[in-house]
């Protein structure tokens, strides 16, 4: 793929959508562009937080290993982000990401990330959003599957 295809495809994601195009190539020149095959995993929960990958094409599931064993707890589509939690809060991955599809992803590396998010205020603001949505959704499954609980529970 050409680097100008890979910069429009990093406009098409939301926290890029602001950034100039000369600095969307450099991102693009400077990230490694991977290929996944279904069932293989991008990085394991636990793992060092070194990249956030983004997601060009394919689909993944987001998981969470568990003393009842494996959880999904999310989609990943084209367009989005993942493993930057562990960027920026510097701990180890907080999930698995694998792919359901041949997966096509741009990983950028944690250095050139951190200096887009100073370069870039706009940018952060975005992840906030994006950090913040999952939060909201998350919370309300948590809500839901308590609710769901509270009447066995008064039995």
């Amino acid at each position: 793929m050409l680097l100008r295809d890979e910069v429009e495809m990093l406009r098409r994601v939301p926290i890029f959508s602001r950034i100039a195009p000369a600095k969307l190539k450099l991102l693009a020149f400077t990230s490694d562009r991977m290929t996944y095959n279904a069932g293989q995993n991008l990085f394991h929960q636990g793992d060092v937080g070194d990249a956030a990958y983004v997601i060009l094409s394919g689909t993944a599931d987001i998981v969470v290993s568990s003393p009842a064993g494996e959880i999904k707890v999310a989609d990943v589509e084209p367009n989005s982000i993942v493993g930057e939690i562990a960027i920026l809060c510097d701990v180890s991955r907080t999930a698995t990401v694998r792919a359901t599809s041949p997966l096509e992803v741009l990983r950028i590396s944690k250095e050139h990330f951190l200096k887009l998010l100073s370069d870039f205020p706009e940018m952060a603001v975005e992840i906030m959003r994006v950090l913040a949505d999952r939060l909201n959704h998350t919370t309300a499954e948590l809500t839901a599957a308590r609710a769901a609980k509270q009447p066995q529970m008064a039995q």
